[in-house]
């Protein structure tokens, strides 16, 4: 039985952790490192850090934020923004980093995918997927949601697979910052159908999202973002729940 994994974000933009609804109406909610230093000790199982304007402002994510924050936890660090090349995803690495995300210019170039996982190994490479639901179709969307692929979600996904990602991270644009629970159709089709996990994002406003994710699909892991950081949900009550609803997590010693 896979050990599912909860894992709180931090979208930066400007040095502050922002959070919208959708990608927008973004506003600030705190500190970055005083944020991942509280979410390591309550025991999140990983943290992801997505420099969130890095690709619409063609510079590289910052360096000095992902150190900062590498030497104040003990968890995974998992970072990504404007990614793309094997040299900068090398430079976060080396900062800190555990693994490294990309999202839009893995569209632009898919064989960036290839290029890393070759380099780096699969095991450091983290594919996002952000979609919406048009027309009855989940389609790919790039730059911060501000731009409309012609790829489809579940296509990308076994192209992205194939190509040597270690993970996918998808996100429904429709549930981002709605609380309203998680994408749980797309998910369910990616966990049964992929043979990489698959880390869910967009929509968790209770427990009983997580629990409602986790017992619906075979998503390796459940992201969240606003209902940690107004601490609505606490990581430590969060697992106990789980761990008694008998979904596999780890506890904190």
């Amino acid at each position: 039985m896979i050990c599912r994994r909860i894992i709180p974000c931090l979208d930066i933009k400007n040095g502050k952790t922002v959070k919208g609804v959708s990608f927008q109406n973004l506003v600030d909610l705190g500190e970055p490192v005083e944020m991942a230093k509280k979410y390591s000790h309550e025991g999140a199982d990983e943290l992801v850090i997505l420099d969130i304007t890095a690709t619409l402002e063609e510079r590289e994510v910052f360096l000095d934020m992902v150190e900062h924050i590498g030497r104040q936890i003990n968890i995974p660090l998992c970072v990504g923004g404007g990614i793309s090349s094997v040299d900068h995803a090398i430079k976060i690495l080396r900062a800190g980093a555990d693994k490294i995300v990309v999202n839009s210019a893995a569209i632009l170039n898919p064989n960036l995918i290839n290029q890393l996982s070759e380099t780096l190994g699969k095991q450091c490479v983290v594919v996002a997927i952000d979609a919406e639901l048009i027309n009855e179709q989940w389609v790919v969307k790039a730059k911060s949601a501000t731009y409309t692929t012609n790829l489809q979600l579940f296509e990308w996904a076994f192209e992205v697979q194939k190509r040597g990602a270690g993970e996918i991270l998808f996100t429904s644009i429709d549930h981002d910052g709605t609380n309203n629970g998680y994408a749980l159709a797309p998910l369910s089709f990616l966990a049964e159908n992929l043979s990489i996990p698959i880390i869910a994002s967009g929509g968790a406003g209770s427990m009983l999202h997580f629990d409602e994710l986790f017992r619906n699909t075979k998503v390796s892991g459940a992201l969240a973002a606003g209902v940690f950081h107004r601490n609505q949900i606490r990581i430590s009550e969060l697992k106990a729940l789980l761990f008694q609803n008998q979904i596999n997590v780890r506890l904190k010693n």
